[in-house]
């Protein structure tokens, strides 16, 4: 199979998965404003109807229609992963960039406490920070982003190591540039490749704790809609009403999915261009 054959077989993850991303971001976001259903209304003469035209995915106990409920659900879903990776990578390119370029004793203290946390999982500590908190959307974003971050910080210093003695950054010093610039003008746009595969990863990681933690009740509460709380409520009619549990599951597989496909994608398109 000749390079170029290669290349866009190679270039499939990236072009399926973002099909996929784009379509579960204009449904999650569509669902912010306009549902074809009331979400909260309910219906005791509508009660587990079958899927059909009139309720796409059908309807549940308590006669809601499924299929608003999941786009509102996947919308709060994704805003809970887009508000995590928003924190905890922000705080990770903070981090990781002034211990990765400065080094020293900043350095050591941070990746010692780095090493502590991930030596537990991240799911246990997120659910230690919740029970200290209290159970609700605000606190289960804030929890995440926080237990989170050390990947991001790990992630950026290894890159601000690996940049930080190169011969234009050798240069850029020589010339009188500033340290800030040199920071977060000559390396931090460098890193971006890695960066926004970690990222991908990070969404997705956040996507499926704020799913099982709303599973478990201790995420997003009802009344809101969350996949995860969906699931949840689901588990006791399997077997009278599966479709009440494959509508937000297969919306959790098709969001992770997505954004897997389009994470690979970017990393062998990087790949390709580094000539790895």
């Amino acid at each position: 199979m000749g390079k170029g054959a290669m290349g866009k077989f190679k270039n499939l993850y990236f072009w399926i998965g973002l099909f996929m991303t784009v379509i579960a971001l204009v449904w999650a976001v569509l669902g912010f404003f306009w549902t074809p259903y009331s979400t909260t209304a309910m219906s005791a003469a509508e009660k587990f109807q079958a899927p059909s035209l009139r309720h796409l995915f059908g309807t549940d106990n308590f006669g809601r229609d499924i299929f608003s409920r999941v786009m509102k659900g996947a919308g709060t879903t994704v805003l809970v992963g887009t508000l995590v990776v928003l924190i905890s990578g922000g705080l990770g390119i903070l981090i990781g960039a002034l211990t990765g370029y400065f080094g020293g004793i900043l350095d050591e203290f941070v990746m010692r406490f780095v090493d502590a946390v991930n030596g537990f999982p991240s799911i246990l500590l997120a659910l230690v920070m919740i029970s200290i908190l209290e159970s609700g959307r605000h606190n289960l974003i804030l929890s995440l982003g926080i237990v989170f971050t050390p990947s991001f910080i790990r992630i950026v210093r290894s890159e601000f190591i690996r940049l930080r003695d190169a011969d234009y950054i050798s240069r850029a010093r020589l010339m009188g540039v500033g340290k800030l610039r040199i920071l977060f003008v000559h390396i931090l746009p460098n890193i971006f490749s890695t960066f926004w595969v970690s990222v991908m990863i990070g969404f997705n990681n956040a996507i499926l704790a704020e799913s099982g933690m709303s599973y478990l009740g201790i995420g997003v509460l009802p009344p809101n809609a969350s996949l995860g709380n969906m699931l949840s409520d689901a588990q006791g009619y399997l077997m009278r009403a599966p479709w009440y549990a494959l509508a937000p599951g297969l919306t959790i597989v098709w969001i992770v999915l997505g954004f897997s496909l389009l994470s690979e994608g970017i990393r062998r398109n990087a790949g390709e261009v580094s000539g790895l």
